[in-house]
C-alpha cells in the first residue's frame, strides 16, 4: 500500500494507478492527491503502452461524444435565430479585437455556464473568467468581468494580504504569504496535441483585453496563477 505502506494492496486507483489496501486508505490518498478515482479517458497513451483495453476505452468514449453531440444538435436553442446571431455577434466582435473566440454546441458544459457579453454602448466585453490556483487546487468563476481590468485588479480579491476574503486568503495562503513579483499568469494554448501543451504567460499590469490579443479562447478564458517559486508541469512557450 502507497498509503500506509504497512499492508498488502488489493486496490489501484483508476486515475493515478497509486496502490491502496484499504477503503480507508483509498479515501486518505483522494483527500491527499485531490483524486476523484476516476479514469482518465482523455490520458496520452504511448503507442508502447497501448493496448485492446485502450482501444476499446476509446471507442466506447467516441460513442459517447456522438451521443452527446447529437443530443446537443437537436436542442431546439441551437436552432433558434436569436441565438446564433448572438453568437455571431459575439465572435465577430472579438474578432474585430484580434481574438479568435471558438464557441460549443450547446450540450457542452462550458457553453451552458459561458455568460460573456458585449455592451455595445460601451463597445467593451464582459467576460466570463475562470481562475484555477493549482497550489491549492481551488478554483474560482467570475462573470461580468470587464475587458479594460488588469489582471493584477482581478486578482487582488483573492491573493491581496490586504484586500483579499478572509475565507479565501486562508484557502490561498501560500499564494497570499508569497510577494507579487513571485506571482505568475499563464493560459493554455488551444489547439496543440495532448502531449505537447503549452501555456501563454500574461502581462499582470496590462488589462485583460490586451492579454487576450492575438490569442484562441473556446468559450471564455481560463488563468492559471502559479508560483515560480513552486514546482509545475506548466511549460510556458519558448521555454
Amino acid at each position: 500500500c502507497e498509503t500506509c505502506s504497512k499492508e498488502a494492496a488489493k486496490y489501484r486507483c483508476p486515475r493515478c494507478m497509486k496502490y491502496s489496501c484499504s477503503l480507508l486508505c483509498v479515501k486518505k490518498h483522494k483527500l491527499a492527491l485531490s483524486c476523484n478515482g476516476v479514469r482518465d479517458k482523455t490520458a496520452f497513451v504511448s503507442v508502447n503502452e497501448f493496448t485492446d483495453l485502450n482501444l476499446l476505452s476509446d471507442y466506447r468514449f467516441l460513442e459517447d461524444v456522438g451521443r452527446t453531440a447529437d443530443a446537443a444538435a437537436r436542442h431546439c436553442i441551437v436552432h433558434s435565430p436569436a441565438t446564433k446571431r448572438l453568437l455571431y455577434c459575439l465572435r465577430n466582435k472579438a474578432r474585430g479585437c484580434n481574438i479568435e473566440l471558438k464557441t460549443l454546441p450547446v450540450g457542452f458544459t462550458k457553453r451552458r455556464e459561458n455568460s460573456t457579453t458585449f455592451n455595445s454602448m460601451e463597445n467593451k466585453f464582459y467576460w466570463h473568467l475562470k481562475l484555477i490556483f493549482p497550489h491549492c487546487h481551488a478554483e474560482y468563476t467570475l462573470k461580468g468581468v470587464p475587458d479594460d481590468k488588469t489582471l493584477a485588479d482581478i486578482l487582488k480579491p483573492y491573493i491581496d494580504p490586504v484586500e483579499s476574503d478572509p475565507v479565501v486568503c486562508q484557502r490561498l495562503k501560500i499564494y497570499t504569504a508569497s510577494p507579487q513579483s513571485d506571482v505568475r499568469i499563464l493560459m493554455k494554448i488551444e489547439n496543440r496535441s495532448r502531449n505537447s501543451v503549452r501555456y501563454n504567460e500574461l502581462d499582470a499590469s496590462r488589462s485583460l483585453l490586451d492579454n487576450l490579443k492575438g490569442k484562441v479562447i473556446i468559450e471564455y478564458p481560463t488563468l492559471f496563477v502559479v508560483l515560480k517559486t513552486l514546482k509545475n508541469d506548466m511549460v510556458v512557450l519558448g521555454q
